[in-house]
This record gives C-alpha cells, sequence and structure tokens, in this order.
C-alpha cells in the first residue's frame, strides 16, 4: 500500500489508512513503537504497561471526595485495633 510523507511541523508524518489500522487492531490514543531496524521502519503496539505514581494517581482524587464506611465485621483472630 502506498502513502505519501507529509510534513508535520518540522516532522515528518504518514497516515494510516482506516483499514490498516484497524487490520493491525490499532486506535485513536493508542501508544506504538517506531524502530529502523535491518533497513525498515517497523510500527507495534506498544507492549509496555504503563507505570503508575502515586502522587499523580492521588491528585486526582477531587478535594471533596468522602470515603465509604466500610464494615468488616468483627475480628475472628488475634487483629490488633
Amino acid at each position: 500500500m502506498l502513502v505519501k510523507i507529509s510534513k508535520w511541523g518540522n516532522s515528518r508524518a504518514i497516515r494510516l489508512p482506516k483499514a490498516l489500522a484497524e487490520a493491525a487492531g490499532l486506535k485513536v490514543g493508542n501508544e506504538v513503537d517506531i524502530r529502523f531496524q535491518e533497513g525498515e521502519i517497523r510500527i507495534r503496539r506498544a507492549r509496555k504497561p504503563r507505570r503508575y505514581d502515586l502522587d499523580d494517581l492521588l491528585a486526582t482524587v477531587p478535594e471533596d471526595f468522602e470515603p465509604e464506611d466500610w464494615d468488616i465485621g468483627p475480628p475472628v483472630g488475634n487483629e490488633v485495633w
């Protein structure tokens, strides 16, 4: 399949035809891994799991958040409360 390379700011861009993206299981917003290897440009779906930072996650909690009261039942062993 032939496609044209376009200019995008100071970079170059290639548009993936919809049918090709669907066949590869790619959706808008997906991350991909792009490499130049053995004389070819290779694009693969990113396989690296995201790493989360606790401070970043806690920053997304609304200020008015109130945790629910949980009834965990009476002690059943040697728990210390």
